[in-house]
């Protein structure tokens, strides 16, 4: 299993990436050891994932939400 997943930062920006582990991936980055975005952004929550089969389509849906506005990331997480 793979998942693409957004966080919501205490700044209120979005951090968006994929991973194996979701709960794994996720204590890195409250520990500063995630991403470059997540040192700068603490992380609060994850608020949003999706579950697929492989790491191709993980990073292929990462790389679709990765391209919406703010706006866009709040509806889809909306619809979930």
């Amino acid at each position: 299993m793979s998942y693409t997943y957004i966080l919501e930062c205490e700044d209120g920006s979005y951090y968006t990436g994929w991973c194996k582990d979701l709960d794994k991936r996720f204590a890195a980055h409250k520990s500063g050891k995630g991403a470059k975005y997540t040192k700068s952004h603490k992380p609060l929550r994850i608020i949003y994932f999706e579950e697929f089969e492989d790491d191709s389509s993980a990073r292929k849906r990462e790389y679709e939400i990765k391209q919406l506005s703010h706006q866009e990331k709040e509806n889809l997480i909306k619809l979930k």
